[in-house]
């Protein structure tokens, strides 16, 4: 419990003072924000805004987890490390995305395709790290079982065999965090609507982790009475403190990150966080649930694929494509219907809060209810 307050706090100071520090800095490295000319007018005032935010954010979480740690006395886990490891390797293809950009002054660095081989490269090494190391009660990190609230046990990969069954566990893992990272990637399109929704959606594991922490299966001290609900759950409560420093540092950015934005987080960041939030679903064993934490994320990516899906329906029907919003992902869409950015920004806050809610009552609701 030390290691997360100290943790939250570290990290929540890090970015919070030191932000205006990399700012000046990213400033003189000529890291702008290069805006697309076919988006909303009003962004154009926007470019040259320093990006890579999220390598903030990064050290600053990655500090915090150390920091706790070691004033603590507590030792560092595997499913912890692993949730940086994700983070920071997502992060820093990211980073080349985002450093293609600032150099050739354009909206697209890397291809779509090289950034999701890079993506499945880091979440292979994921999947293999997770399912290996079991601690002294036979737990590995992640689990062969595909997970909702808990594992489901009819739905266990291992069945197809060691080989094939790892294989198929490295395709869900993979599925997971290119379908996070992108759908967090592709809702920061606005001042702090990525960062307020991942401090929402990533909170939720403070919580998570903390009750799987007391009900855990290895708890001396559980109540015989409910032991037939307890989790079992690797390091259940280092995904708290780690969940709590990412969320800490997150705070701390928003506060430079919100309208009007002295800094965006870039693909540096958004990757990044989407990769930490994979990590937390698949590491505590609620996978599914991760639909309706994620929630915000999920309708903003939803959306591009409908736009584009529709768009080509229509072309290929008759002739010309047709759009069913004014602009995808979604938040541009309320833009040019004239909602004032920090309107859509807060709304959209709310609507990902009540995601969150409902994704942790959902995951209450199945223990009171076993």
């Amino acid at each position: 419990m030390i290691a997360l307050l100290i943790a939250g706090g570290v990290s929540l100071a890090f970015t919070l003072f030191l932000t205006p520090l990399f700012i000046r800095l990213f400033t003189r490295l000529k890291w702008g924000q290069f805006i697309r000319d076919d988006g909303p007018q009003s962004h154009h005032t926007k470019r040259g805004t320093p990006t890579m935010g999220g390598i903030i954010f990064i050290i600053g979480a990655t500090t915090g987890y150390f920091v706790g740690h070691a004033l603590a006395g507590e030792p560092l886990t595997l499913s912890g490390l692993l949730v940086i490891y994700l983070m920071v390797g997502l992060g820093i293809i990211g980073f080349i995305d985002d450093f293609l950009k600032t150099r050739k002054q354009r909206s697209l660095g890397l291809g779509g395709w090289s950034k999701i081989a890079g993506q499945v490269i880091v979440a292979g090494g994921f999947a293999a790290l997770a399912l290996n190391f079991p601690d002294a009660n036979g737990l590995t990190p992640a689990s062969s079982m595909i997970s909702a609230v808990r594992d489901i046990h009819w739905l266990n990969l291992a069945v197809f065999g060691v080989v094939l069954g790892g294989i198929a566990f490295a395709i869900w893992v993979t599925l997971i965090i290119v379908s996070a990272s992108n759908g967090v990637n592709v809702a920061d399109g606005l001042d702090g609507l990525a960062t307020g929704a991942s401090i929402f959606a990533i909170s939720s594991y403070i919580f998570i982790g903390f009750w799987q922490f007391n009900q855990n299966c290895t708890n001396p001290t559980i109540d015989p009475d409910v032991l037939y609900k307890c989790y079992e759950i690797r390091d259940p409560l280092d995904l708290a403190v780690i969940a709590a420093a990412i969320t800490g540092a997150l705070i701390g950015f928003l506060w430079w990150n919100t309208s009007p934005a002295q800094i965006f987080m870039g693909d540096s960041g958004s990757l990044g966080l989407g990769g930490a939030l994979a990590a937390l679903a698949i590491l505590s064993r609620t996978e599914l649930l991760l639909v309706l934490i994620g929630g915000l994320f999920l309708v903003v990516t939803g959306s591009v694929i409908l736009q584009r899906t529709w768009f080509k329906i229509t072309k290929w029907r008759y002739g010309q494509g047709r759009r069913i919003f004014l602009m995808s992902p979604l938040h541009h869409h309320f833009e040019l219907k004239g909602w004032a950015e920090i309107t859509v920004v807060v709304r959209f806050w709310l609507i990902s809060a009540l995601f969150v809610a409902v994704g942790v009552g959902f995951f209450y609701l199945e223990w009171i209810n076993q």
